[in-house]
């Protein structure tokens, strides 16, 4: 499985991106995407998680109503809608995907790793 992240780049703060990770590959029937973060020397972090068909997702705390995942499995692809930015959201920000049926929300669950896509809220 190959993941391509983009949509990433340089917004004011109170501003908004869609970021969209692209699955390709031998992609399975079913599987858990997770959107996770990494700011400069912090360690990653979990950002949100969407289950296979859409019904379940989980968020961190720091962008629950702020921030919304979804997908769209006949594309093969997960987006997330990132509103109302914060210069603390700034970071890089990785897809991943996890073959486990559950929502998992640490690193260790997830079984692919997209490259990361840039996002810079400036206050």
């Amino acid at each position: 499985v190959q993941l391509q992240a983009s949509g990433g780049g340089l917004v004011q703060a109170g501003g908004s991106l869609r970021l969209s990770c692209a699955a390709s590959g031998r992609t399975p029937s079913s599987y858990v995407m997770g959107w996770f973060r990494q700011a400069p020397g912090k360690e990653r972090e979990f950002v949100a998680a969407i289950s296979w068909n859409g019904g379940s997702t989980k968020y961190a705390d720091s962008v629950k109503g702020r921030f919304t995942i979804s997908r769209d499995n006949a594309k093969n692809t997960v987006y997330l809608q990132m509103t109302s930015l914060k210069p603390e959201d700034t970071a890089v920000y990785s897809c991943a995907a996890s073959y486990t049926i559950v929502v998992g929300t640490t690193e260790g669950v997830y079984d692919y790793w997209g490259q990361g896509t840039q996002v810079t809220v400036s206050s």
